[in-house]
């Protein structure tokens, strides 16, 4: 499964890129394949190990947090992260 998430804290003033850069380290530390941009930080793996990232992600600083999360759930799709990118590109260059 893909998960991308969003997490921003509440209360800390408007520059809060420190709190995000904490989120996002605690994802590359979970050695899952995952993927930061402007706006999301995706991440792939079974539910459990999934959602356990995530969970710490938004515990890893911030006290109250907004939480966006989107999931493709896909038994059996491994490498998504990739493959899904790839099969748009090879659309584009065709």
């Amino acid at each position: 499964m893909i998960v991308a998430f969003s997490v921003s804290p509440l209360g800390v003033g408007e520059d809060v890129g420190e709190y995000v850069a904490d989120a996002v380290r605690v994802v590359r530390e979970s050695g899952l394949p995952n993927r930061t941009d402007a706006m999301f930080t995706s991440i792939e793996g079974e539910w459990d190990e999934v959602v356990d990232v995530v969970k710490r992600a938004v515990e890893a600083r911030a006290g109250r947090v907004s939480l966006v999360l989107k999931a493709d759930i896909r038994p059996g799709v491994t490498d998504g992260l990739t493959s899904k990118v790839e099969t748009v590109e090879r659309y584009l260059a065709g």
